[in-house]
């Protein structure tokens, strides 16, 4: 999983009626780094990830700012075999995880827990087609192809990414990552490839749970489908 050391703020820029953004604003953008490494998901303190971008995580679904204790900060880089992809969140209240966690299959409801989930879309031009992936404080994963449609969302069940997901726990702070193998439904980029991404944290328990997204979808209520609030994600 990935690692979290910030607190940097930024302010995103205000989405359009469709809730989309224009892709020459460097706000909406996260330049994936190239390694030579295959990196693994336990390599969780790799220097390697001192070079990728930060992304900061700091607004809830709405555009409004969260409190610094549940920011999060992610990391993305990708390699010859897979994307990775590094997350480090502020863990100031308790956790929200399954009492019996099992990691040998993917978790349906992984979403009602504390988690952090990335949407990617490699294909631009059909956004409406995307791979969602989740990885919780105990290593439980998810994975799940999704087609939003006019009239609803359908989700793959059945779609297998090959997922593969590590958690560390200190004290106010926890540290997720993943690894994505290049396969036929994600495939290895070309340098300068650009997909669309957006980057999301879950974090405490109801009536004060919080809905956190790199982009914010500001949708009416807490909504992370929203395809054209996505960033770009560029393969540099």
């Amino acid at each position: 999983m990935f690692f979290l050391e910030m607190t940097v703020i930024i302010d995103q820029p205000s989405a359009t009626a469709d809730g989309s953004d224009q892709m020459s604003d460097d706000k909406n953008i996260i330049e994936a780094r190239h390694t030579a490494l295959n990196l693994a998901a336990p390599d969780l303190n790799h220097k390697e990830w001192r070079h990728a971008q930060p992304i900061q995580i700091t607004r809830y679904w709405s555009g409004a700012e969260a409190p610094a204790a549940r920011h999060a900060e992610a990391r993305i880089l990708w390699s010859e075999k897979a994307l990775h992809i590094h997350f480090v969140c502020h863990q100031a209240e308790p956790l929200v995880v399954n009492a019996t966690p099992q990691i040998s299959q993917k978790t349906i409801g992984l979403w009602d827990r504390d988690v952090c989930e990335i949407f990617i879309a490699p294909d631009p031009n059909n956004v409406e087609r995307y791979l969602e992936f989740e990885a919780a404080p105990t290593g439980e994963w998810l994975d799940v192809a999704i087609h939003v449609t006019p009239q609803k969302r359908e989700s793959d069940w059945e779609f297998h990414s090959h997922l593969t997901t590590v958690a560390h726990i200190e004290k106010n702070r926890v540290t997720i990552a993943m690894r994505i193998p290049w396969n036929q439904w994600i495939h290895e980029p070309q340098a300068g490839e650009r997909w669309r991404v957006n980057i999301f944290r879950c974090v405490g328990k109801d009536p004060d749970r919080g809905y956190l997204a790199w982009r914010p979808t500001r949708t009416p209520k807490p909504n992370f489908h929203l395809p054209p609030a996505f960033g770009w994600l560029v393969f540099a």
